[in-house]
């Protein structure tokens, strides 16, 4: 069984910038990709942006530029570091490892965007 726990999110106002971080239970390079998705209330899950185990990454359109996932092997951490973020990304954002046949979730980390 594999568990993902993902921490940082929190209130933040409109231009503030946030690193959320997601500590899988087995070595991050076990899988490939790794991500980011993020879901607003009443929509549905999207993907944020990947990174592979070989370390290229993907950004959804809308946060490219702005947006950064990485990753420490030394601390087997990925992280996702958000700046100018608005209002309409308040969303739950999860933390996803795909591998071993499966598609792994973390029970997400609400970052709330509002003045």
């Amino acid at each position: 069984q594999v568990q993902l726990v993902e921490s940082g999110g929190g209130p933040v106002q409109p231009g503030a910038s946030l690193k959320l971080s997601c500590i899988p239970s087995r070595n991050m390079f076990t899988f490939n990709p790794m991500a980011w998705y993020r879901q607003a209330p009443g929509k549905e899950r999207e993907l944020v942006a990947t990174v592979d185990r070989a370390g290229p990454t993907h950004y959804a359109d809308s946060v490219k530029d702005r947006f950064t996932i990485s990753r420490d092997s030394m601390k087997n951490t990925l992280y996702l570091e958000m700046t100018n973020q608005q209002p309409e990304e308040t969303a739950t954002y999860y933390c996803g490892a795909f591998g071993l046949g499966k598609a792994y979730w973390g029970k997400g980390s609400l970052d709330t965007v509002s003045s």
